[in-house]
């Protein structure tokens, strides 16, 4: 059973929300406070994935998930929102959260978005230097990439975007997180303009129908995720 661990003041959609995710087969641990969550953190609960609401008594998600983050903690964070103004979605995704949720929202989407996350973090390769997702296989010892059986070519920065993708998948990444990871290191910079190009080339070289992606998606206002 995997365990998550819920931050949230608000009394009403704790009992509602510690009723339905136990229904739907997980464990939960409440904490109402920044510092009941951190004590809960600091005993070892084994947590598989932080469900954490913005404003709360004593601070805020975004800077608890920043200390988690900065300490190390590669647990997926779903921050529970009331505002889905895009200053406040991109504050959490950039802060190291992994996905958001708009208050008031359907318990369907919520486990679906939490059984996403879960499967991205307990992913694991199906052999050394292998990433997949469905027909699409990138063997990164030899940095080439197949759909299903066919060998596809891709330039450079091409590849290092799928792979970006693929080893976030499910999250949503924010063009300006893609642009800082295309940076190379080498003076090979990635405007903007050039991203909407390579997601193009990607969604060609890939989807069935590249102008109804199925994998590659646009968020609109945000960036990209790759949906399994």
């Amino acid at each position: 059973m995997q365990k998550l661990l819920l931050l949230e003041d608000d009394i009403s959609l704790v009992d509602g929300l510690t009723y339905s995710l136990k229904k739907n087969g997980f464990e939960i641990e409440v904490a109402r406070t920044i510092r009941e969550a951190e004590e809960l953190f600091a005993k070892g609960g084994g947590f598989d994935l932080l469900l954490f609401d913005v404003t709360l008594p004593d601070g805020n998600g975004f800077t608890l998930c920043e200390k988690f983050r900065a300490g190390g903690a590669q647990i997926p964070i779903i921050f529970l929102t009331a505002s889905d103004e895009e200053t406040s979605v991109i504050r959490g995704l950039d802060c190291g959260g992994d996905d958001y949720i708009t208050k008031p929202f359907k318990l369907g989407e919520l486990c679906s978005r939490i059984r996403a996350l879960l499967r991205r973090a307990g992913m694991q390769n199906t052999g050394e230097g292998i990433l997949r997702s469905g027909d699409v296989v990138v063997d990164l010892t030899e940095s080439r990439v197949f759909l299903g059986e066919k060998a596809v070519e891709f330039t450079g920065a091409e590849y290092r975007l799928l792979c970006l993708l693929l080893k976030n998948s499910g999250r949503v990444l924010t063009r300006g997180m893609i642009l800082d990871k295309l940076w190379d290191g080498a003076g090979n910079f990635v405007d903007d303009n050039t991203l909407s190009v390579y997601v193009r080339r990607l969604r060609e070289k890939l989807e069935k129908n590249p102008s109804q992606p199925e994998h590659l998606k646009t968020v609109r206002g945000f960036g990209y995720q790759w949906k399994e």
